[in-house]
């Protein structure tokens, strides 16, 4: 193969299980590499590829990794297991970080034909909700949310987003009633929505036309959610 056809790409790939870290690496085939990726069942959510940059040369991805740790090694997970020290190709930055380094690289050697960005699909982009749904869920059971701190009383009704035809009424602090059975926010919004995942319950419920996550964080910048 000559040098100036395509040896393999360098990759950035995200994933919405750990959204503070992008995977860079070097692939001959990249629909190859995502299908070993996405084999194991222990990552919630799937690899997708944010961008490439096609090279002539294998394993250039190592000039920027090291160009990387270079910048700033703090940014590399390194981890030690059984006494061994474990050097991955993630790094703790933004996606737009990783793809300014490798545009940069690209304008510099005259070759931004050979990097491309995709644009998410449509279950990608679910995912990426759903994941950020989960992290907030995370912390909402840290500090759950509570309609007295909200100032909305026991008896007001709450509304389904999107589904208007589901009113619940507050119970107490922490639950609704509908149709005769208490619930959390989140439980009876998973449950209309036939959803497998956890919700964040307060992004989905309406108060007075409101959701009731706005109304917490206004109160909470206002010291009122107190």
């Amino acid at each position: 193969m000559s040098a100036a056809k395509k040896a393999g790409v360098i990759y950035i790939l995200t994933n919405p299980s750990f959204p503070d870290y992008v995977k860079i690496g070097y692939a001959t085939n990249i629909e190859n590499r995502l299908k070993q990726l996405n084999r194991s069942e222990c990552i919630p959510f799937a690899f997708r590829v944010y961008a490439t940059y096609d090279v002539s040369t294998p394993l250039q991805d190592k000039e920027l990794h090291s160009l990387i740790d270079r910048l700033n090694p703090d940014l590399r997970a390194i981890d030690t297991f059984d006494g061994k020290t474990r050097t991955k190709e993630f790094y703790a930055m933004t996606k737009e970080d990783a793809y300014a380094l490798l545009e940069s690289i690209a304008k510099l050697s005259g070759t931004m034909d050979k990097l491309q960005r995709l644009t998410p699909e449509g279950h990608e982009i679910a995912d990426e909700e759903v994941a950020a749904e989960i992290q907030e869920e995370a912390k909402e059971r840290k500090a759950p949310f509570s309609f007295i701190k909200c100032g909305i009383p026991m008896g007001a009704e709450v509304v389904l987003q999107n589904h208007p035809e589901v009113v619940a009424v507050v119970k107490d602090d922490r639950q609704i009633e509908y149709q005769g059975k208490a619930y959390s926010l989140s439980a009876l919004a998973q449950k209309i929505m036939q959803t497998t995942y956890p919700l964040q319950g307060p992004v989905h419920w309406l108060y007075q036309g409101r959701k009731l996550r706005d109304i917490r964080v206004e109160r909470e910048e206002a010291g009122l959610y107190e």
